[in-house]
């Protein structure tokens, strides 16, 4: 009995495995295409932001299939005031096209 089920477990075990790795390919990718900063400006379809400490500026191309949340409502760009704090995602192989953006202005209850 027991040699029966020792090859499924080991099939099992191995597909678990390569899952995980799966996995944090794709959660590297996505960190690699994602950063967070503080918006300095809007002009028209462009954003400009800075890191987390408000030194580094750079600017992003809102793609016109852009998503734009703001406390996880789906919003335009304009709502947008400049000091908030935005996590902007780019698309693949274009740093300068942003896919998504989400802002946030008020503390997540679940931190508390």
């Amino acid at each position: 009995m027991l040699s029966r089920i020792m090859p499924v477990f080991f099939l099992a075990l191995g597909l678990v495995v390569s899952g995980a790795r799966a996995e944090k390919k794709e959660d590297k990718k996505a960190d690699a295409n994602t950063h967070t900063g503080k918006l300095v400006k809007i002009d028209g379809n462009k954003l400009t932001m800075s890191d987390k400490d408000g030194k580094n500026e750079h600017t992003h191309t809102l793609a016109p299939d852009a998503k734009v949340t703001l406390d996880t409502k789906e919003s335009k760009l304009a709502d947008l005031k400049p000091g908030t704090m935005i996590r902007v995602t780019t698309k693949d192989g274009d740093k300068n096209t942003a896919v998504k953006v989400e802002a946030v202005t008020r503390e997540d209850k679940k931190d508390k």
